[in-house]
């Protein structure tokens, strides 16, 4: 499975890497202030074009809420930059099938669209002041550092002249690998699952669990506890793709593995960070509205892609391989390889290495890296400059513990 998806991987980060490096985190603060159809619509979409990593997408959603943000619109954006993301997409359709990669761009809005009216029928001011007095206290999650950071090109021109230029490729590669090593545990870990599983659970356990011959059972049943099962697993981000593929093949209906990739926002590592951030009564509340949602966009997309005939008919993802050939697969993988070991050359020549130390820090380190970065901004440093002195202060701030 990891040789499958390597260059799905490299191609989709790559991409998110380039749309980071030339929208502004300052744009996206001043896009979602309010909590109307279309702030929201935008909130998903620049969540769509952010982080895919699970953790650094709620600390990033905390600090523009801290910041700004309506809680809901940030709430938007959370779910887009984990659910939404290219990456997932290709990944998706390599291991399970291109009508799970179309699944997950419509339940997503679905789920999104959900919560929004869970959120004005329930949610309560008082909640979310007392929300935003915790978030106040910046206590550290996970990833502070690497969602404080802001790596897009600050200099003037066009949206050609800024992606071609130097400072685009710099900040490519910082994006690049910031999103690496943002999701590697949790892919391993993913892929590790999921290899231990295919291997050792018999499909007999799965084919009872998933109540595969109950044809309406299974289809009432999957979305319900395919969040379960991802809560169960402590696998977050692509990394529970992997998994996903093993419980389609064992037996779980469309919806449930839509609901069940949905739910890498609601594992309890996950949860423990919405506590430290806004408190139990409005983790509990996410935990519970979340689950509602996923729950919701699984059953619609169910319907939906029952009713339009392309839930598919076999359950044949690629789990397990004979091995590597001389295919398709390979050629792309070296080619892909290739261009991660460019953006790698880039990343070490321009400081990179120093920035990683800053990806778990505390989170008032990763505000004064930020103001930092804007600071050599507005002073006119570019390019590499610019980027030595992000990585300059980030040293500094790394022996100072």
């Amino acid at each position: 499975m990891t040789w499958e998806i390597l260059w799905a991987l490299i191609l989709g980060f790559a991409l998110s890497a380039v749309v980071q490096a030339v929208v502004r985190r300052a744009t996206i603060v001043r896009l979602m202030g309010d909590e109307r159809p279309r702030t929201l619509a935008v909130a998903a979409g620049l969540g769509a074009a952010s982080s895919s990593c699970s953790y650094a997408a709620v600390a990033l959603a905390r600090s523009l809420f801290r910041r700004g943000a309506s809680f809901v619109a940030a709430m938007a954006f959370e779910i887009a930059s984990t659910n939404l993301v290219v990456e997932l997409g290709i990944v998706l359709a390599l291991l399970v099938g291109w009508q799970f990669t179309a699944a997950e761009f419509v339940g997503g809005p679905i789920m999104i669209i959900v919560l929004a009216l869970l959120f004005r029928l329930t949610l309560r001011a008082k909640l979310v002041r007392d929300a935003g007095r915790q978030a106040d206290r910046g206590l550290a999650g996970s990833m502070e550092g690497h969602a404080a950071m802001d790596m897009s090109v600050h200099r003037d021109g066009s949206f050609r002249q800024r992606l071609l230029s130097r400072d685009a490729y710099t900040s490519v590669s910082h994006v690049f690998f910031m999103e690496w090593a943002a999701i590697l545990r949790d892919l391993v870990i993913g892929l590790l699952v999921a290899g231990a599983i295919a291997a050792w659970v018999p499909a007999s356990f799965w084919h009872s669990f998933f109540l595969t011959d109950h044809p309406l059972g299974s289809k009432l049943w999957g979305p319900i506890v395919g969040p379960v099962v991802a809560i169960a697993s402590f696998v977050c981000s692509i990394g529970n793709v992997p998994l996903a593929a093993v419980l389609w093949n064992g037996g779980i209906s469309f919806g449930g593995v839509v609901s069940f990739i949905f739910a890498d926002l609601l594992i309890l590592p996950i949860i423990n960070i919405y506590r430290k951030y806004y408190g139990w009564r409005m983790a509990l509340y996410i935990t519970g509205t979340f689950y509602v949602a996923m729950v919701a966009a699984g059953y619609a997309v169910e319907f939906l892609f029952g009713v339009t005939g392309l839930i598919p008919s076999e359950r044949n993802a690629k789990v397990i391989d004979a091995g590597v050939s001389w295919n398709y697969t390979t050629w792309l993988n070296i080619a892909f390889l290739a261009l991660a070991a460019a953006l790698l050359l880039r990343f070490v020549r321009t400081g990179g290495v120093a920035m990683l130390r800053m990806m778990g820090g505390t989170p008032d380190d990763a505000e004064a890296h930020a103001h930092h970065g804007a600071h050599a901004d507005q002073a006119g440093h570019a390019g590499h400059a610019d980027h030595a002195g992000h990585a300059d202060h980030a040293e500094h701030l790394h022996r100072q513990g």
